[in-house]
């Protein structure tokens, strides 16, 4: 996508864009000319990385907001609305993990954290951004879900991870056939070990399928950031439905 000024680039909002993968896709697509809404749960964080990203000039608004809240869904995209006019592009970024326990072990207050940002949080987005998109004029835009290899693949001790990330790629299948008539255009981005927070222990050693406890390889999250501006950056008669971008050396195809 070529850049494009600070008052004319796509309107695009990052979910979790403040840390780790997210912040590195909200870097990418600002250098690329997007003008880039973050939003998260922790407003100091969210206001740290738009003040450094957006330092050159570029545009980054943080907007603290509970993604599996609909009310407070609601309100963040009002506001986008009402400080831009129109979305272009939505990034359902956010996610969390619960601790690493046999299934029959996982507490359902762990369940549910992980399904209601995971799955609800990407779903209420969602629908706020298909509203705006089939209302706005032009029509149409553009829906980017972080799936995860656990979307095909998962670890062990990794049942609601794998089941939210499983759904994910059900909803983005769902959200691209219904959006074909209103030019929106829907696709899903499966990350495999890109350093961040949650892939410290991957680095330091983590379970297989056979039992072993072994280090894995990391990839820069830059290079994930790269592969969502190019998503992005499709016009809308085009779409990358699913793509995985992963370290080379992990052990994900023949896993298990």
């Amino acid at each position: 996508m070529n850049e494009a000024s600070a008052d004319t680039g796509a309107v695009t909002l990052v979910t979790g864009g403040g840390t780790g993968v997210g912040r590195a896709i909200t870097e990418a697509l600002a250098a690329a000319g997007h003008r880039l809404v973050i939003t998260g749960r922790r407003a100091e964080v969210l206001e740290k990385a738009a003040a450094e990203i957006s330092a050159n000039g570029r545009t980054v608004v943080p907007i603290q907001a509970d993604i599996a809240n609909p009310s407070s869904v609601k309100a963040l995209f009002a506001e986008i609305i009402s400080r831009f006019g129109r979305l272009d592009v939505l990034v359902n970024n956010a996610g969390i993990n619960a601790p690493p326990l046999p299934l029959e072990e996982v507490s359902f207050d762990d369940w549910n954290a992980v399904v209601a940002s995971n799955l609800t949080g990407a779903f209420l987005c969602t629908q706020e951004a298909v509203r705006i998109f089939k209302s706005q004029n032009p029509q149409g835009g553009r829906i980017i879900n972080n799936g995860s290899i656990s979307a095909t693949t998962p670890r062990p001790h990794s049942a609601p991870y794998a089941a939210t990330k499983h759904a994910i790629t059900g909803l983005t299948k769902a959200t691209s056939l219904e959006g074909r008539a209103f030019n929106i255009a829907c696709g899903q981005i499966d990350i495999g070990n890109a350093a961040s927070d949650m892939t410290t222990t991957i680095a330091k050693g983590v379970l297989q399928a056979d039992g072993r406890i072994a280090a894995e390889p990391t990839i820069d999250p830059r290079i994930v950031g790269e592969a969502v501006v190019y998503m992005a950056g499709l016009p809308l008669n085009a779409n990358v439905l699913t793509m995985t971008v992963m370290a080379n050396q992990m052990p994900f195809v023949g896993r298990g």
